[in-house]
């Protein structure tokens, strides 16, 4: 069947009120129509339901984009054959985002290359798929911006950035000792967010060796007893994940030139 051309003007009008994407496939979608014999009604739900399909998979792209996450550590891609262990029921149901209902925190523990950064990238995903804002950031780099922003005064509105997201992910926790100011920086941060929106912490270091980490420790228990209480416990153990994600040489395509 010959492809049916759209008329300039219905272009210029579809532009104009910012449905110009559905120029390229509005054509086909009228053949199928045809073709099945649709009514006018069947034939509009299938146009406006593809622009609604390609706004929230852009939508979905965009927040993770500025979430900062691994566009490549996705569930999809999760080697189920790695060796290591963890309660995989248990992430099931991290997946289905209950946490993130119920304002609980998510603590993934374990040795280095295990797999923690890219199961938190897999959460943060999921949620930006549902809607949910994310930022996921590097303990240390989160610190540091802290830190710098209090010399020119963004201070308080960089911690809002921390407190305001449907989902923090704080990768890589506990790595260094905490100064007095970064001490009470993460004081704020778990203390505002338990009980108000969740957060994903990986480790490689078990909870009760995070005390020491902080300048002072009753602000460390204070913190970590809201934290710790408050958090599902995902605890991953085995070989490094990460020579699954080392690059290959393409065997294929070099045959082929």
């Amino acid at each position: 069947m010959k492809r049916r051309e759209l008329s300039a003007e219905l272009c210029a009008a579809l532009k104009r009120l910012r449905l110009g994407q559905l120029i390229a496939t509005l054509p086909e979608r009228i053949l199928l129509a045809e073709k099945q014999e649709l009514g006018l009604e069947p034939l509009l739900l299938m146009v406006l339901t593809d622009e609604i399909q390609r706004r929230d998979s852009a939508a979905e792209v965009r927040r993770a984009e500025q979430a900062g996450l691994d566009p490549e550590m996705r569930l999809e891609r999760w080697d189920k054959t790695a060796k290591i262990t963890y309660d995989k029921e248990l992430f099931r149901e991290l997946c289905s985002l209950r946490f993130l209902e119920e304002k609980r925190h998510v603590t993934m523990l374990g040795p280095v290359g295990v797999g923690k950064t890219f199961m938190a990238n897999v959460l943060g995903h999921l949620a930006c798929q549902q809607g949910h804002e994310v930022k996921m950031v590097r303990a240390d780099r989160m610190l540091h911006t802290l830190k710098k922003s209090r010399f020119d005064g963004s201070h308080e509105a960089e911690l809002r950035k921390l407190l305001v997201v449907d989902l923090l992910i704080v990768d890589d926790f506990g790595m260094e000792e905490m100064k007095e100011e970064e001490s009470r920086d993460i004081y704020e941060v778990m203390v505002e967010r338990t009980g108000k929106r969740s957060m994903v912490v990986t480790s490689n270091r078990d909870t009760a060796e995070w005390v020491s980490k902080f300048e002072e420790a009753l602000m460390a228990q204070s913190a970590l007893d809201r934290y710790v209480n408050n958090a599902y416990d995902l605890v991953i153990e085995g070989e490094s994940y990460r020579p699954r994600q080392k690059p290959r040489r393409n065997e294929e395509g070099r045959k082929k030139e």
